[in-house]
C-alpha cells in the first residue's frame, strides 16, 4: 500500500505531482535543490552550471489556455503567450491556492534513490538527501522523478573537428546564454535550429555584427499568431483536426500541412525545408524569416570542421573571423540520483511504459514525470501523467502485467536511437498522448455521450481547442468549473487584447451558431467512430 511519496523537483511536474498526491490522500514530500519553485522557468542571472534556467527574453510557445493546470485557469488579464516572470507568478498562485509549499523541502538535494533490500515485496525506496551539508536517509513507498528533459547540456564536441583544439574563439552551450550583452559587435555561429537556436539567432542579430545559423535538418517555421490573430495552438489543436489526421491518408495530411506552412513563405527558397522530405521538425518563430530576408541571420548547412578563426561547412563554404560558437544542441537526462540498475532502464522516454514507468521493475512504484515531448504543452502532459500515476499509487488505477507493458514499449520504440538534438523529430501528438493517459486514468471525456447529454458543450469540445479543462469533466478529480471554463475560454483569450475598444460590426456569434448546427451530423459520425476506435489518432505526428 503506497502512502508516503517522494517527489524530486518542484518545477511544473513536481507541483502537479504534489497536488495530485494530496487529491488522492497520499503523503507527498517534495525535494527541491534550489530555494524556490518553477524549475527551468525560474529565470536567474546566475551562471551556476548545475542549474538550467530559461534565458531572459523567452516567451512560451503554447498559449495560456492550452498550457494551464486543468482545474486552475490563468487569470483572464494575463497575455496569451507568457514571459517567464508571469508563468512563475502563475505557478506561485497555483502553489498558494492548493497549499503545496508546506510539502516542499527547499535547498535539499536528492543524492541517491535506491531500492530497499525487500523491494521485490515492499516496492519501497531509500532516498538520501542533503541539506546544508547534512545528509539524511528516508524510506518512501513510491518515488516520482520530476526533473524533466533539461538536466544536463548535450555538447557533442567530438562531432565538430577542431572546436576544442584549433579554434581560438569562444564556444558555449545555450544553457549559458542569458542575454545579448556579451555578443555586441561579434560574429556568431549558432549550431542547431530548434526553438532555442532560432530564438537566440534572432535576438543576437540585433547586436551582433553577423549571425550564422547552422542547420542539418528540414525545419518548418511557424508563427504563434494564427488566422485572424488567434493563438495558433487554439486554432490547430482540436479534436476535429485530430479526427481528420486519422481519417485521411498520411501522405495527404503531410501535403496539406506543407502547403499551409508554405502559405506564409516558401521554405525551400530560404533553404529551410523541402516538401519532398518525409523527415522534418517544426519550430515557432515569428522573426526568423525576416532576419533571413534582411540578411541579419544567414542560414548555413552542417558544420564540417573548425580552423583557428573560421568554420568550414559541409557544402565546402567557409565563414571567416568567427568570434563565438553557441551550441543549441539540446540536453540529456542522466538521472544521476537513481541507482545504476534503475538508470540503465531509462535510455530515453520510449523505453518507459507510456513514457512513465520502467516496466522491468518488480513493483511499479517509480514514475518519471515530464519526460515526454508533445506537439502541445508539456505542462498539460505532465499533470495528466501525475493524475494517472497517483491514481495507481492510491489503488484506483491498475497497470497491466509486465509482459504486456514490455510488449507495448517494444512496439512503440523507434528502431534507431536518436541523439538529443534529433528528439524533436520524435514528438508525439498532444491529443493522442493526453487522451491515452486520460483513458488509463478514467478521465477521458466521451464526445458521443456529450452530444446526447450536452450538445453545446460537445460541439465546443470537438470543434474548439482541446484545452486541459476537458479532462476535468468526468472521473476522479472532476471539477465543477470545467464546463464553464471550456465555454468561456475564448473570452479569456480576447480579454488581454481589448485594451482599446473599437466599433466594428460582427456577426461572429450567429456564424458560429450556424456552423455548429451544420457540423452536428459530421460530429455525431465522428463521435461514433471515436467510440468504436479507442486507438484513434495514435499515428506519430512527425513524418
Amino acid at each position: 500500500m503506497v502512502r508516503r511519496v517522494a517527489i524530486i523537483g518542484a518545477g511544473v511536474g513536481g507541483l502537479a505531482s504534489v497536488k495530485c498526491c494530496l487529491d488522492e490522500g497520499l503523503e507527498p514530500t517534495c525535494f527541491e535543490r534550489s530555494e524556490d519553485i518553477g524549475g527551468v522557468w525560474r529565470y536567474t542571472d546566475s551562471m551556476d552550471g548545475t542549474r538550467v534556467s530559461v534565458y531572459r527574453s523567452v516567451i512560451t510557445n503554447t498559449s495560456k489556455e492550452m498550457s494551464c493546470f486543468s482545474d486552475f485557469p490563468f487569470p483572464e488579464e494575463f497575455p496569451n503567450y507568457l514571459p517567464h516572470s508571469l508563468l512563475l507568478e502563475y505557478f506561485r498562485m497555483y502553489a498558494h491556492h492548493f497549499d503545496l509549499l508546506r510539502h516542499i523541502r527547499f535547498k535539499t538535494t536528492a543524492l541517491s534513490v535506491r531500492k530497499c533490500p525487500d523491494f521485490a515485496t515492499s516496492g519501497q525506496w531509500e532516498v538520501v538527501t542533503e541539506t546544508d551539508g547534512v545528509c539524511e536517509s528516508h524510506v518512501f513507498d513510491a518515488v516520482m522523478v520530476c526533473t524533466g528533459h533539461y538536466q544536463e547540456p548535450y555538447l557533442p564536441l567530438d562531432s565538430f573537428p577542431g572546436i576544442g583544439t584549433r579554434f581560438k574563439g569562444q564556444y558555449l552551450h545555450s544553457q549559458e546564454y542569458k542575454d545579448v550583452e556579451a555578443f555586441q559587435g561579434k560574429r556568431v555561429l549558432v549550431v542547431g535550429i530548434g526553438n532555442t537556436g532560432g530564438d537566440v539567432s534572432v535576438e543576437l542579430s540585433h547586436v551582433a555584427a553577423k549571425v550564422f545559423l547552422s542547420a542539418r535538418s528540414n525545419t518548418w517555421v511557424i508563427s504563434r499568431v494564427s488566422n485572424h490573430g488567434f493563438p495558433l495552438d487554439m486554432v490547430s489543436t482540436t479534436r476535429f483536426n485530430h479526427f481528420l489526421d486519422w481519417l485521411l491518408p498520411s501522405a495527404l495530411t503531410r501535403r496539406i500541412r506543407f502547403r499551409k506552412f508554405n502559405s506564409w513563405f516558401n521554405h525551400a527558397n530560404y533553404g529551410l525545408a523541402s516538401t519532398k522530405s518525409s523527415k522534418f521538425k517544426m519550430i515557432v518563430n515569428e522573426e526568423l524569416p525576416f532576419c533571413l530576408l534582411s540578411g541579419t541571420v544567414v542560414l548555413k548547412p552542417s558544420v564540417k570542421e573548425f580552423t583557428e578563426s573560421s568554420v568550414v561547412f559541409e557544402d565546402g563554404t567557409t565563414e571567416e573571423k568567427i568570434d563565438v560558437v553557441l551550441f543549441a544542441t539540446g540536453y540529456i537526462f542522466p538521472f544521476p540520483c537513481l541507482e545504476e540498475s534503475v538508470r540503465s532502464l531509462i535510455d530515453d522516454n520510449r523505453s518507459l511504459y507510456k513514457c512513465i514507468f520502467p516496466p522491468q521493475l518488480e513493483k511499479p512504484t517509480l514514475a518519471i514525470i515530464g519526460l515526454v515531448q508533445l506537439t502541445g504543452s508539456i505542462m498539460v502532459g505532465s499533470e495528466m501523467q501525475a493524475r494517472w500515476v497517483t491514481g495507481i499509487f492510491a489503488g484506483w488505477n491498475k497497470l497491466p502485467p509486465a509482459s504486456r507493458m514490455m510488449a507495448d514499449v517494444l512496439k512503440k520504440k523507434p528502431l534507431v536511437k536518436r541523439n538529443p538534438s534529433e528528439r524533436e523529430n520524435l514528438k508525439m501528438s498532444f491529443i493522442s498522448y493526453t487522451d491515452e493517459i486520460a483513458a488509463c486514468a478514467g478521465v477521458k471525456p466521451s464526445v458521443l455521450r456529450l452530444f446526447l447529454t450536452d450538445p453545446w458543450l460537445a460541439l465546443a469540445i470537438f470543434f474548439g481547442p482541446c484545452t486541459p479543462y476537458q479532462y476535468r469533466l468526468v472521473g476522479r478529480g472532476a471539477w465543477s468549473g470545467a464546463r464553464d471554463a471550456i465555454l468561456t475560454q475564448w473570452q479569456r483569450t480576447l480579454k488581454p487584447l481589448r485594451t482599446r475598444v473599437v466599433d466594428e460590426y460582427s456577426n461572429r456569434s450567429s456564424g458560429w451558431c450556424w456552423m455548429c448546427l451544420l457540423a452536428l451530423p459530421v460530429a455525431l459520425i465522428a463521435g461514433l467512430l471515436l467510440s468504436k476506435h479507442p486507438q484513434l489518432g495514435c499515428r506519430p505526428w512527425a513524418g
